[in-house]
């Protein structure tokens, strides 16, 4: 009893994570504003969803698998993001009019 409602206030604080994400995609004006609500959103939202299943699982085999996911997904994301920011600073022609950019 007391596992699934530990499960159920993690996966709905995750969902209430991915959607506020979603807000903020559709809110923001600036692309770079908008990667930056997307992949906060993402990052809390995926470990706070897995977390809850992890409880909600039990911790077994399939729990260690999610929180393998967890990991990779924390290393991963934060780099595909930067990557994507950094392509997008280069390649948009006017975006010092739209953000301040310090270049090297």
């Amino acid at each position: 009893m007391v596992r699934t409602v530990i499960a159920a206030v993690l996966l709905l604080f995750g969902f209430f994570m991915f959607g506020t994400a979603v807000l903020g995609v559709y809110k923001f004006r600036y692309v770079l504003n908008r990667m930056h609500a997307a992949a906060l959103g993402d990052t809390l939202g995926i470990l706070s969803c897995l977390a809850g299943l992890m409880v909600l699982c039990g911790f077994n085999f399939h729990s260690l698998k999610m929180a393998v996911i967890v990991c990779f997904l924390w290393l991963a994301g934060p780099v595909s993001s930067h990557l994507i920011a950094k392509a997008e600073v280069m390649t948009h022609p006017h975006i010092h009019d739209e953000c301040e950019v310090v270049e090297k």
